[in-house]
């Protein structure tokens, strides 16, 4: 994947019709086996600074680099959130259900910290508004592809994110070393693939997405 370096250009273009916040949002864990699925959210308004040096999509750096721009990015958005939603509930709803459950709590948790949640514009990464189906009033989204890779408030989400997710999954990985989820954090690893055939399913793995694989 080609490196590339986000920009505030379009949150400054939304910002420039009225919005409180641009609230950029992003998911991690989509395809996971086990763990939960998680969105993160990072505002920013029309007083934010320039962006942490390197600043980029997760999925363009490595862990040691999204671990030090986590904090980093946290530190330079306004506010910042990240919701889950457990593999319970993934197993229940499905998925897309749940990236919007997960974006509902995430979106709590921004309106408790005194976000104007209603008068912002979300910024959300791909062409599906996903989050809108899980609202009861629904919010401005804008949808836009690559969002993780060109807009800085959508790559510190998805940093804010992966950092918030890895941390559970290593952290499941002390519980429950035999998966190995502090190398794969819940993909479908070979080694983790042949861990569930020895071990049998954990209660963090996504029961229905085993027999998909399967």
């Amino acid at each position: 994947m080609a490196v590339s370096d986000p920009t505030l250009e379009v949150e400054f273009d939304l910002l420039r019709t009225g919005a409180s916040f641009v609230i950029g949002c992003d998911e991690v864990g989509r395809g996971a086996l086990a763990g939960p699925v998680a969105v993160g959210f990072a505002a920013v308004n029309a007083s934010v600074l320039s962006m942490p040096q390197g600043l980029r999509d997760s999925k363009m750096l490595s862990e040691p680099r999204r671990e030090l721009l986590a904090p980093l990015a946290v530190a330079w958005a306004t506010f910042s959130a990240v919701g889950l939603a457990s593999a319970a509930e993934v197993d229940e709803l499905g998925i897309i259900a749940c990236l919007g459950l997960a974006g509902k709590r995430a979106l709590s948790d921004l309106y408790a910290q005194g976000v104007d949640v209603a008068g912002s514009i979300v910024l959300l990464d791909g062409s599906d508004d996903w989050l809108n189906k899980a609202l009861a009033t629904p919010l401005n989204v804008v949808t836009r592809i690559k969002a993780d890779r060109d807009c800085g408030s959508v790559a510190a989400a998805s940093v804010i994110a992966k950092v918030h997710r890895d941390r559970l999954m290593i952290a499941a990985h002390d519980e429950e070393p035999g998966y190995g989820w502090a190398s794969n954090k819940g993909y479908g690893s070979a080694a983790h693939m042949s861990a569930i055939n020895l071990l049998g399913p954990s209660p963090l793995h996504r029961k229905s997405w085993l027999k998909i694989s399967a």
